[in-house]
């Protein structure tokens, strides 16, 4: 016999496969109306939330105490009333995107009264694998229901009472609309378990270390979307302006440094790095950030030295590595061997040398005079996200509505058969692009 919890996960599959297709053919009114029903019950019970999470910090904090955990680790996880304020934000923002289901994408008429229709559809149940941050378990949640997919979702052990009421709540106030389509798995029995279905789920989303993502990739033939770790740069030109310049290289560290778009290592042109880096690194040291530096940079401040291993470190942390560079080229080079193709920002007055840092490197977002805490799905006008994607393959950069959605060939004809096609005299295609948009039982150019 199976173990029970082995049953358990195959039915929770298994509810979701079902409402996902009922969570296809509902309308965007009613889904949307699901998402403003999340957000008020999010508010409502507030005090039940934060009780919960007040027990996972309180782990958190003795784990971290030990040694197991990192203060980054922590931060993630705290939530309090302007927290869950942002999160019912956030759920609002997705209610109020457009719909991302039906939209025509083509139309081509192959011949008189038959007409072929590209449609964007749901991609059906998406697994997903997240960590310490409970508004994860929110963003993920709201995308699904929003882009018409059933999700099941196993957040990080260290959340796991935030992660129950915030399961519950969502569950509750949407059940009506496709009982089963959202599911809460726990145990790693479950991830193991589900990493084997993949004739019932559609898209795997894991979002944790480089180690667990490259697991799961390696036990798994589900689809695999996600990225692992975020060691984005900015580069500081020679022809930067350098308070802003400070002012980015600042941001991007110090704003919040738990997170994967925050930069970890910051590189500068060897004709400003004397005019720029006492400055700057006279910022940082004032926000606690530990700075760590090459030969070149320890020439012109005071900091501790960087060595091989931190130009392939995503510290998460008040940890920032500084290199000088020779000119363009170089830290173009250094950015495409190190980093993790995620965000990356480079700083100048010069166009030319925008244009050809950003076309040069090979990364999901690339930015210019900009902060790289910016790549963010919510910051982008997607609502939200359900994490970024560093893969180029189906979605890439952040993972909104539009990444959760695949398409589906609608054929509206009147009786035609292949045969008339085909043969010592075939009729010929007139394969002719128009606009219409598919509406079912209906040919759009009559």
């Amino acid at each position: 016999m199976k173990p029970m919890s082995e049953y358990d996960t195959e039915a929770k599959v298994s509810a979701a496969e079902s409402a996902a297709l009922e969570l296809a053919q509902t309308s965007n009114e009613t889904r949307s109306d699901g998402l403003r029903a999340i957000a008020d019950a999010i508010l409502e019970r507030e005090s039940e939330i934060l009780e919960a999470n007040e027990k996972d910090v309180a782990e958190a904090e003795a784990m971290l105490e030990a040694g197991e955990y990192s203060q980054a680790l922590v931060d993630r996880l705290k939530l309090d009333s302007t927290k869950l304020e942002s999160i019912a934000e956030m759920v609002r923002s997705v209610a109020d995107q457009e719909d991302p289901l039906g939209k025509t994408l083509a139309a081509r008429e192959l011949d008189q009264d038959l007409e072929l229709y590209k449609v964007a559809v749901p991609i059906g149940v998406l697994g997903t694998v997240f960590e310490s941050r409970p508004d994860a378990l929110v963003q993920i949640a709201a995308l699904s229901l929003k882009s018409g997919n059933s999700v099941i979702l196993k957040g990080g052990s260290e959340a796991l009472h935030s992660n129950r009421v915030l399961y519950d709540i969502i569950e509750e106030v949407t059940a009506d609309i496709a009982d089963g389509w959202v599911q809460l798995i726990e145990a790693h029995a479950e991830v193991d378990a589900v990493l084997e279905m993949d004739e019932q789920i559609d898209l795997l989303m894991p979002r944790g270390s480089t180690e667990f993502v490259q697991y799961i990739q390696d036990n798994t033939k589900i689809p695999v979307l996600g990225h692992t770790e975020g060691i984005c740069h900015v580069y500081v030109d020679d022809a930067a302006d350098l308070e802003m310049a400070t002012d980015i290289a600042f941001d991007a560290k110090v704003q919040y440094p738990a997170v994967c778009n925050a930069v970890e290592t910051l590189l500068v042109h060897e004709q400003v790095a004397e005019s720029f880096l006492p400055e700057m690194v006279e910022q940082y040291e004032s926000a606690d950030v530990e700075v760590r530096g090459d030969e070149r940079t320890r020439e012109i401040v005071d900091v501790n030295a960087a060595t091989a291993s931190d130009w392939e470190t995503e510290y998460g942390d008040l940890i920032i590595s500084v290199k000088v560079v020779e000119e363009l080229p170089e830290a173009i080079d250094h950015v495409n061997t190190y980093g993790s193709k995620h965000t990356e920002s480079i700083v100048t007055e010069n166009a030319d040398s925008a244009a050809k840092f950003m076309q040069s490197i090979d990364a999901s977002s690339v930015f210019h005079n900009a902060s790289t805490r910016f790549a963010d799905g919510y910051r982008y006008g997607l609502g939200a996200e359900v994490g970024i994607s560093t893969g180029k393959i189906h979605a890439r950069g952040p993972v909104g509505l539009e990444g959760l959605t695949t398409t589906k060939y609608y054929l509206e004809g009147d009786g035609q058969l292949v045969a008339t096609y085909a043969g010592d005299n075939p009729r010929p295609f007139t394969h002719e692009e128009f606009d219409g948009e598919w509406v079912p039982g209906t040919r759009s150019r009559n």
